[in-house]
């Protein structure tokens, strides 16, 4: 059975070992203990509780802005992926988003099929808060990047309770709440 539960500074060598894992093949960018402590309050991690409560995902929230969130290390031990534990970290980390009202949380990944089906959508790099960047500076292919930003809307405008009884069958569709763009950085 997989346990979600916030990250402590005891997980951080299990960490370590699976996010610099993936940054060896140059899929993530390394991470170090300085790093990992520094930030261990974004991390939320999958434990496997049947076997001895083994470390087997992570993925991190992170605040840009006041409305704007990142996932990013998010990782599952390889002989487990496809078994749901991916999800089940992004569903815990949207939910947190939520509870700190984001409006949005965007991700830049390799793996954009997953993320599609979590509800997000593909989006040019610049409609990212700017702040993000500041991470791609110090990795090997800033120079030419080959993630996709993927991005996701989560705030939503309370609509009017006052509708006539006819449309309690179906009320007026709630209006997302548009972000504005940020220049392009080229």
């Amino acid at each position: 059975m997989i346990e979600i539960k916030q990250a402590t500074l005891t997980d951080i060598p299990a960490l370590l070992g699976l996010i610099n894992s993936y940054a060896k093949g140059g899929i993530m960018l390394p991470r170090t203990e300085f790093e990992m402590a520094e930030n261990i309050r974004d991390f939320m991690v999958a434990i496997d509780t049947e076997a001895g409560g083994r470390l087997v995902g992570c993925g991190a929230l992170h605040f840009y802005t006041s409305s704007a969130g990142e996932i990013r290390s998010l990782a599952v031990e390889p002989g487990l992926k496809t078994r749901g534990i991916g999800k089940m970290l992004v569903q815990a980390l949207e939910q947190e988003a939520v509870m700190h009202e984001l409006e949005s949380l965007f991700a830049f990944t390799y793996v954009d099929g997953f993320f599609r089906k979590m509800g997000f959508e593909e989006v040019d790099r610049g409609e990212l808060p700017l702040k993000a960047w500041k991470d791609c500076l110090r990795c090997p292919k800033f120079q030419a990047c080959d993630e996709i930003a993927m991005l996701k809307r989560l705030k939503i405008r309370a609509i009017s309770p006052t509708f006539e009884p006819s449309e309690q069958r179906n009320p007026p569709a709630p209006e997302l709440v548009h972000l504005p763009q940020l220049p392009l950085i080229r």
